[in-house]
């Protein structure tokens, strides 16, 4: 196993109308079909979007931690 790797980060945003955690895991879902070798993701904003007096929805800005190949 290879210890001495080198990543790429890369910044991606993801939204859900349930929930925060939603949103992490629906980017990270879709980012895993183009970026391969994601190790890890930091949340850097948090914010949501009001409808009326309600959340409309939740919106999360992640970097995400790849391993760059070859």
């Amino acid at each position: 196993m290879q210890h001495d790797h080198t990543y790429k980060i890369t910044e991606i945003v993801g939204s859900s109308k349930t929930s925060v955690e939603d949103a992490v895991r629906t980017a990270i879902a879709r980012a895993g079909k183009t970026l391969h070798g994601m190790k890890w993701f930091e949340v850097v904003e948090t914010r949501g979007w009001i409808d009326g007096d309600q959340i409309g929805h939740w919106q999360v800005t992640l970097k995400v931690g790849f391993v760059l190949e070859g």
